[in-house]
C-alpha cells in the first residue's frame, strides 16, 4: 500500500519543512520464527525509494597533535553511518559517477607519468606510475559492482546484489597489497643495481602533478563514499590517497638526489610501501567488518535509543543491523501492551521505522517484531512453540511438558 505522509527530519539540526514520501510498505505479519524469541507481529517496511536527509553529526574525537591529524586525514573512519542518505538508485548513480570522474583524473595523471618515466628512468616514479595504472584498473570492477547492485532482488538473492560492492572492496585491497609488494621489489633492485637518474626537473614536476591529481580524486571519492555509505568507494578514495603519498615521496626522492644522496630515490620506495600498507589495513578492516555483518560502533545503541524513546514501547529486545552494499538493514524486537490491537501495533511499528529512518543514515529497511506483555511481563507461553529450538535443555523441557499434557 502507498501512504503519502510527511516525514519530519529528526537530526541534530531542526528541519523546517515537511516532505511527502511514497512508502512501499511490505505489510503482513512476520511469523518466520526467528528463534531468539522474536515472535509476534513483524512489520517489514522497504523504503528504498525514500530521500531522507540526515545531519552529519560526528561525535567522535580525532585527537590532537600532528600525528592524530595525519591519521585523521589518511585513515578511513566511521563517518559513514552519520552521512546523508539518498534513495538506493540515486546513491548507486552517484557512486558510478564518482568512479568515472576519478578514473578520468587518474588516467590523465598516469599518462603524463608514463611519458616522464620513459624519459627519466626514475624507480620511485615508476612505482608511482604502476600504482596509478593498477588503481585505474580497479575502478572498472567497482563500476560493475554498482551496476550489479542496482539489480532487483530475486528469490535466490532475496536481499539483493549490493554485497558485490564489498567483494570488489576485497579485490581493491588485493591490488593495493600487490602494488606495495612491487614497490618493495623495485626499491630493493634499485639499491642493488643503482641507476642514474636523468631529467630530474621533469620527475619533480610529475611528482607534484601526481600528488595534486591523486589527492583531488581521493577527496572526491571519499566524500562521495561517505555520503552514500559505500565502503568500496571509500577504499578507492584511500587508494588514490596512497597514490598521492607515492607522488610526494617521489618529490622527496628527487630532492635527496639533488642533495648528493642518490640512494634516496630507492629508499623512499620503502616508505611509500609502508604508508600504502597502513592504508590497506585500515580499508580492509572496514570491508571485512561489513562482510561479517558488522556495523560501526554506536549504531546499535543509537537505534535502540530511538526505538526506546518511541511512545508505546514497553521495552526493546534484540536489535540487529547489517550492511548490504551501501545500505543498512535493521530488525528489532519490541514489547508492547497486550491490549493494543493489531492495527495499533502496526501503527507503532510504522512510527518506529519512521524514526529510525530519520535518525540513522543509510538505513533502507526496518523490520519490527512485536511481542505482547501483560503488566510489563511477557506471558510464559508466548514462545513455547519455538523455545525448544534454542537449546537442548529447553527442548527437553518442552518435550516433558508435551508428554505431561498428553497423559
Amino acid at each position: 500500500m502507498t501512504h503519502p505522509h510527511p516525514h519530519p527530519d529528526r537530526t541534530t539540526e531542526p528541519h523546517s519543512g515537511d516532505h511527502d514520501h511514497d512508502h512501499d510498505h511490505r505489510h503482513g505479519h512476520d511469523h518466520g520464527h526467528d528463534h531468539g524469541h522474536d515472535h509476534g507481529h513483524g512489520h517489514g517496511h522497504d523504503h528504498g525509494g525514500h530521500d531522507h536527509d540526515h545531519g552529519h553529526g560526528h561525535d567522535h574525537e580525532h585527537g590532537s597533535g600532528v600525528w592524530a591529524k595525519i591519521k585523521h586525514a589518511l585513515v578511513p573512519h566511521a563517518h559513514d553511518s552519520n552521512e546523508a542518505i539518498q534513495s538506493a538508485e540515486e546513491s548507486s548513480s552517484q557512486g558510478i559517477r564518482a568512479a568515472w570522474i576519478g578514473l578520468a583524473g587518474m588516467g590523465a595523471t598516469a599518462i603524463l607519468q608514463i611519458v616522464i618515466v620513459a624519459i627519466s628512468g626514475s624507480i620511485a616514479l615508476l612505482a608511482d606510475t604502476l600504482h596509478n595504472v593498477g588503481h585505474a584498473a580497479t575502478t572498472i570492477p567497482l563500476i560493475i559492482a554498482f551496476r550489479i547492485g542496482q539489480r532487483a532482488a530475486s528469490k535466490r538473492y532475496s536481499y539483493g546484489y549490493r554485497r558485490a560492492e564489498d567483494l570488489v572492496g576485497l579485490f581493491i585491497s588485493l591490488i593495493i597489497a600487490l602494488s606495495a609488494a612491487l614497490i618493495i621489489w623495485e626499491s630493493v633492485d634499485a639499491l642493488l643495481n643503482p641507476r642514474e637518474l636523468t631529467n630530474l626537473w621533469w620527475v619533480f614536476a610529475a611528482g607534484l602533478v601526481g600528488a595534486a591529481g591523486n589527492e583531488l580524486v581521493a577527496i572526491y571519492r571519499i566524500r562521495a563514499g561517505r555520503r552514500i555509505g559505500s565502503a568500496a568507494l571509500i577504499a578507492e578514495g584511500q587508494h588514490a590517497r596512497a597514490d598521492g603519498l607515492t607522488s610526494i615521496a617521489v618529490v622527496i626522492g628527487v630532492i635527496g638526489v639533488w642533495l648528493g644522496f642518490p640512494q634516496a630515490d630507492a629508499i623512499i620506495g620503502f616508505f611509500i610501501a609502508a604508508a600504502i600498507l597502513g592504508i590497506l589495513f585500515s580499508s580492509l578492516r572496514i570491508t571485512i567488518r561489513r562482510l561479517m555483518d558488522g556495523v560501526e560502533d554506536g549504531v546499535i545503541d543509537r537505534i535502540t535509543d530511538v526505538i526506546a524513546s518511541t511512545p508505546g514501547v514497553v521495552s526493546v529486545g534484540r536489535v540487529r543491523a547489517r550492511w548490504s552494499g551501501h545500505r543498512m538493514e535493521v530488525d528489532a524486537n519490541i514489547a508492547v501492551d497486550s491490549r493494543l490491537t493489531v492495527l495499533e501495533s502496526h501503527t507503532l511499528a510504522e512510527e518506529i521505522e519512521h524514526q529510525v529512518l530519520h535518525s540513522v543514515a543509510h538505513v533502507e529497511n526496518v523490520v519490527v517484531h512485536v511481542n505482547p506483555v501483560v503488566d510489563g511481563v511477557e506471558p510464559p507461553e508466548l514462545h513455547e512453540l519455538t523455545h525448544h529450538h534454542t537449546s537442548a535443555q529447553a527442548r527437553q523441557e518442552y518435550l516433558a511438558r508435551k508428554r505431561g499434557a498428553s497423559s
